[in-house]
């Protein structure tokens, strides 16, 4: 039987090949990308399974902070880094890495735990439940009507070209006034911001992209996009894409206008959005909204509660009103019931002993509603959360819905 275990500096090298295998990459890394990997290496929270001395299955976890509904800051497991080799699967080696990891985190008071699952059947089993979702557009640039002769924003503001050591300057400011009004963002470290301006290169094909930032009339910065471009020709007829890697803007105003200038860029005549939240508000920013053609849409962060209490009273509700919540959790580590009383005001959750419920849903299902992403009533018409008082489910549906979609726009 495999041996999990925490992970040792010592292990680290054979821990992250098995991670490269796991996701079918090249199992040897250059010195450079090994040394660049160690940075994330954090005492206790890298697990692995060990056979006969091999690392057979990887698990990292680290601290994050995710922004609910109104802007109150969460503490977060973030979980990633998860394979299990194709010569060991099916021999509950996740679970048990899996479940020592929520164990701590429970222990460690973090609110709820955080991953992006590479597969959707995966991690349901484990209390998670998708809390926000991701859409990607493709806009054809010569359909989108925008005047081609555009150079700048006409309120004053302007855009500047910008390199990575900037950006490490002004990013993270501006990224701070944006996730605390972002529900479903996390936060990013110094290391988030290092490799993705190349100052720290987990990848020796690194190629440094194009950074341009929004600057307001009085010189705030209030607007950062990254991206890189192809080299398509057809022909003599240049018919380039550029593709945006990171767009981020605390305004309408910043956002429609680093989109107006990724449109109006020579050579460019198609523009990839990357991953957006799924009521971005990219295809009304043209004169032909059509011209913004949905290329993909998905589940992204998935999110599973530890502490209810604590989470329902972390966000805000813009309705008033009591619900009395049965709460599955097979693992055992936040199942119960819950007396939930909300209103603009602020929210109290307390254990409700013997009082009947209202409402009975999975830990999963509570973490897909409680981000105000996901319909209690579309649910209840799956099947997945059981009214047990007519009208519960219109009423909790009410009171977890927010004013605007979830979204984070990292992957981890």
């Amino acid at each position: 039987m495999s041996d999990v275990r925490i992970v040792t500096e010592a292990d680290f090298e054979d821990w992250q090949r098995a991670l490269a295998t796991g996701f079918l990459q090249p199992p040897a890394l250059a010195p450079g990308e090994l040394d660049a990997r160690r940075l994330q290496f954090v005492p206790g929270r890298l697990l692995g399974a060990f056979d006969g001395g091999r690392c057979v299955a990887t698990f990292r976890s680290f601290a994050q902070e995710l922004t609910a509904v109104g802007g109150g800051l969460v503490p977060a497991d973030a979980i990633s880094n998860v394979t299990v080799s194709p010569t060991h699967r099916r021999r509950g080696l996740l679970t048990r890495m899996m479940n020592q990891d929520l164990a701590a985190a429970k222990e460690r008071g973090d609110v709820v735990a955080t991953l992006i699952a590479a597969e959707y059947p995966i991690y349901g089993r484990y209390g998670f439940g998708p809390a926000t979702w991701s859409t990607q557009w493709t806009v054809e640039v010569p359909r989108a009507g925008l005047d081609p002769r555009w150079s700048g924003p006409d309120d004053g503001g302007r855009i500047d070209l910008v390199d990575g050591a900037e950006v490490r300057k002004l990013g993270p400011e501006l990224y701070e006034r944006f996730r605390r009004a972002q529900p479903g963002a996390v936060s990013r470290d110094e290391l988030w911001w290092q490799a993705h301006t190349g100052a720290v290169r987990f990848r020796a094909d690194w190629t440094e992209p194009f950074h341009a930032v929004h600057r307001a009339a009085d010189g705030e910065v209030r607007g950062l996009v990254t991206y890189k471009s192809d080299d398509t020709w057809n022909g003599k007829q240049p018919d380039q894409t550029a593709s945006v890697l990171k767009l981020t803007a605390t305004t309408p105003a910043a956002e429609r206008a680093l989109w107006h200038y990724l449109c109006s860029i020579d050579w460019i005549t198609k523009v990839k959005s990357g991953f957006r939240g799924p009521d971005d508000l990219l295809p009304c920013y043209l004169p032909d909204p059509r011209a913004a053609r949905i290329t993909g849409h998905a589940d992204w962060l998935w999110v599973r509660i530890l502490d209810v209490v604590r989470a329902l009273e972390a966000r805000t509700y813009d309705g008033t009103g009591t619900l009395v919540l049965e709460v599955v959790d097979d693992a055992g580590l936040a199942g119960g019931r819950f007396r939930l009383e909300a209103s603009p005001e602020g929210a109290s959750c307390v254990p409700a002993g013997t009082e009947g419920a209202d409402l009975t849903l999975g830990v999963g299902e509570l973490a897909s509603v409680w981000l105000g992403g996901e319909s209690v009533l579309r649910l209840a018409a799956l099947g997945r959360v059981r009214e047990e008082r007519e009208g519960a489910a219109r009423k909790a549906d009410a009171l977890f819905r927010s004013s605007g979609a979830p979204w984070c726009p990292d992957i981890f």
